[in-house]
């Protein structure tokens, strides 16, 4: 299993399955992280977090404990 963690920089990816419940889930949802969205890895902090994605359009930078639960294909 691929997840967006292991998405090298300049990679993009399609999401294919969440993780996690409850708020978390939700959380991830309402950034527009969603079953079949594509994502692309722009840049990773020095130290491994955050990590900064584009998805639909818009940047967004997501923790490695969140990126860690969604599941991706390249």
């Amino acid at each position: 299993m691929k997840t967006l963690r292991d998405v090298k920089i300049g990679e993009s990816a399609v999401i294919k399955r969440l993780y996690g419940q409850g708020p978390t889930r939700r959380r991830i949802m309402d950034m527009g992280l969603t079953k079949g969205t594509a994502v692309y890895v722009r840049k990773v902090a020095p130290l491994g977090d955050p990590v900064e994605i584009r998805a639909r359009d818009y940047e967004l930078s997501l923790r490695k404990a969140d990126a860690q639960l969604i599941e991706v294909e390249a």
